[in-house]
């Protein structure tokens, strides 16, 4: 026998019964048998929630502190997201204690994928990619090996509109299509795909510029959150010098990409119920490709990569800052790599950033590698 539950129309209005007569009133009242478990299936939650709220600030703090650093690594950095998935409260504390990649040098959230990496060592990825498909996958190197299982962090496909190439960037590794719920950006070329401007779905900090085209509001028709602008928001800009002599030399590359300055984040351990502030301050980061030089013994050019590549590509480059321009992160010695690509096996790569670059914007300037550049080699 079906089980019914109860409802506050029962109490405040008639109804008719399946016979046709008047129920309500003063008249007294059947109604089907209803069981303790199912009477409130929402009640229960609430109440377990509302119980693991009522923690006292400080010993909330301190259970996700002590999680914290109990989870140095993925996988059972886990640990901590499920903590921060508990209820609000939880979630704020873990964001006050948690700190950023720029500080502690680990991933936790998936907002972490668009803050500065750290500053004192390069944060190791690398990308396994599916011709087949046109899909590249992002994770976070476990061990020291080039290659391992990984973490998953972000997965891109390219595809083809109009006279231009396109790249969907999402959190999602099955949801790659224009318009998803999971998408963070995409990045754009032209049409000898020398030039390609990266774009971001959400504004990170002031600074980013707006578009406002066909393809951004097809692209942005559905947002990660309801509180997300419905436009693109211009990042960066990557660039491919042509070569129409055909000149002995790889390809050579500029970027100029939109980096946060001052990270403005308020939220800390003593105050774990005050959320963080979106960062506002942000700057232009000019960056070009390490000239290479030629090995006269082994008739190619060379780049000392520190074992992190293995395999000779046209792909393969490491990025560092123009001397001499506007330099408010301190890396503008032309020495410090910011961004290592590079190839280890047929189908991956190894990706390894720096502060002032997100994991996201890492990411994107290394897609720009893959395809065919016939003006540029």
């Amino acid at each position: 026998m079906a089980l019914w539950r109860r409802s506050s129309s029962w109490l405040t209005s008639c109804s008719r019964s399946p016979a046709g007569i008047a129920v309500g009133g003063n008249e007294a009242k059947v109604s089907p048998e209803v069981a303790p478990d199912d009477a409130a299936p929402g009640s229960q939650e609430e109440a377990d929630e509302e119980r693991w709220s009522r923690l006292l600030p400080e010993l909330l703090t301190d259970i996700v502190r002590r999680v914290d650093q109990g989870a140095e690594r993925w996988p059972p950095r886990r640990d901590v997201v499920a903590c921060a998935s508990v209820c609000r409260r939880w979630r704020d504390a873990a964001v006050s204690v948690v700190r950023p990649p720029l500080e502690c040098g680990r991933i936790t959230f998936p907002s972490s994928l668009k803050q500065p990496g750290p500053r004192d060592a390069p944060m190791h990825c690398f990308i396994r990619r599916n011709k087949q498909n046109s899909t590249f996958y992002l994770y976070l190197s476990l061990t020291q090996a080039l290659t391992d299982k990984g973490k998953f962090l972000l997965a891109a496909r390219r595809f083809r509109n109009g006279v231009h190439t396109e790249y969907i960037i999402s959190y999602d590794s099955d949801d790659l299509y224009p318009g998803s719920n999971s998408g963070v950006g995409k990045l754009r070329s032209d049409f000898l795909g020398t030039k390609f401007i990266m774009y971001d779905n959400q504004q990170p900090y002031g600074g980013a510029k707006t578009l406002k085209s066909r393809s951004s509001r097809r692209f942005a028709s559905k947002q990660i959150s309801p509180h997300v602008s419905g436009d693109n928001l211009e990042i960066g800009l990557v660039s491919y010098k042509f070569n129409f002599l055909k000149s002995r030399g790889p390809r050579r590359m500029q970027c100029s990409i939109q980096c946060p300055v001052v990270g403005q984040g308020s939220g800390t351990a003593s105050d774990p119920l005050k959320k963080e502030k979106p960062q506002s301050a942000s700057s232009s980061l000019s960056l070009r490709n390490k000239a290479p030089r030629w090995h006269e013994h082994l008739q190619c050019w060379c780049l000392n990569f520190h074992g992190r590549v293995t395999v000779a590509s046209v792909k393969n480059f490491q990025l560092v800052a123009l001397a001499g321009a506007s330099d408010p992160w301190g890396v503008g010695d032309e020495e410090t790599v910011i961004l290592q690509f590079g190839k280890i096996e047929d189908d991956a790569f190894t990706m390894d950033f720096r502060h002032p670059l997100s994991a996201f914007q890492a990411f994107a300037i290394c897609l720009t590698s893959f395809g065919t550049k016939l003006a540029c080699e």
